[in-house]
């Protein structure tokens, strides 16, 4: 086949059509039927996540940095373990944090990026960005923190998981839209290998300086792998990347990888951090098992994760997206 020959096979690029009636998913097709850069990856990550929600025969796992839940995210998530299409999830322990603030009655406010931090330190603002949160929600979280801590039996104290710790906590919380009590009622495992990196991974050391609290991460990393390993097959969402990304894909190792995953990230890949590195890399340390069924997006997690969640729920026979109770 000459070069002509090549060309004239290649599929045209079909200019991407809207109208008022379409939907996300209807969308989602006319970018891949574009086909190319960020619209094709986009239209990618959807054929996948409306596979990973349909079929049943998927373990799904969902891996969350960054500061996504503060940022809004955190109704779908919840939402997403309501109707059963994440398994478990890997998350740091910010997050957590984030989501016990707003079930103990605290909430996250819209701020300026350009602010100027020495007089949000005197008024006792903390900044994410453009986010805001005022220091006496930690205030709070850490008295209920000890209070969650003490209910839980000193005997379980000594040698508890971190999602058998959440899971607890779960029992605990009153907020209906609260990640951890709704993952502990569907009984989902939130596996948080970063937990001491955060405000309630103080609260939870200060805590154990005067009373047993002992975390044993091996608990987590056993529960995730057998997971793992006896699933039929194995799905990742990865938001942004870090430990949690490192982590869920880690676990896979020996079943031979994730059978599908979809990256939504802003990092790049030329520094050789693992938060920018393309999927296909991680196929050559047995943590993919092959290049099928791989999307990487480029951009914001806030923008792309829920339009992608609505265009895949929009595909599969879930119609309706739970809200709170």
């Amino acid at each position: 086949m000459d070069a002509r020959t090549k060309v004239a096979s290649m599929r045209r690029i079909k200019q991407i059509r809207i109208n008022e009636s379409m939907t996300a998913s209807d969308l989602a097709r006319e970018m891949g039927e574009s086909g190319v850069l960020g619209a094709g990856r986009f239209s990618a990550a959807v054929d996948i996540c409306s596979e990973l929600f349909s079929d049943k025969r998927y373990t799904n796992i969902l891996s969350v940095a960054g500061p996504l839940v503060p940022a809004g995210l955190r109704k779908i998530i919840r939402s997403l373990i309501y109707d059963r299409m994440l398994d478990a999830i890997v998350t740091t322990g910010a997050n957590i944090t984030h989501d016990l603030i707003e079930a103990v009655g605290y909430s996250h406010t819209v701020g300026e990026s350009s602010a100027n931090d020495s007089a949000l330190r005197r008024r006792r603002i903390g900044r994410i960005y453009d986010i805001y949160i005022n220091q006496r929600a930690y205030q709070k979280l850490e008295k209920e923190t000890y209070k969650f801590l003490a209910k839980i039996d000193e005997q379980k104290r000594r040698n508890i998981g971190t999602y058998e710790l959440l899971w607890e906590f779960g029992k605990q919380v009153k907020d209906n839209n609260s990640i951890v009590r709704t993952a502990q009622k569907k009984t989902v495992p939130i596996f948080c290998p970063g937990i001491y990196d955060s405000m309630l991974g103080m609260n939870l050391w200060t805590f154990s300086q005067t009373n047993t609290l002992v975390l044993n991460p091996f608990l987590d990393f056993s529960k995730l792998v057998d997971m793992s390993y006896e699933a039929d097959k194995v799905g990742v969402i990865i938001l942004g990347g870090g430990l949690p990304k490192h982590h869920v894909l880690a676990a896979n190792i020996l079943r031979g990888g994730v059978d599908a995953a979809i990256q939504i990230t802003f990092d790049r890949p030329e520094a050789g951090g693992l938060s920018g590195a393309p999927l296909e890399e991680a196929i050559s340390w047995n943590k993919i098992a092959n290049s099928k069924n791989l999307a990487t997006v480029i951009g914001d997690a806030t923008i792309i994760f829920p339009m992608m969640v609505l265009a895949a729920i929009q595909r599969t026979s879930k119609r309706r997206f739970s809200r709170a109770e």
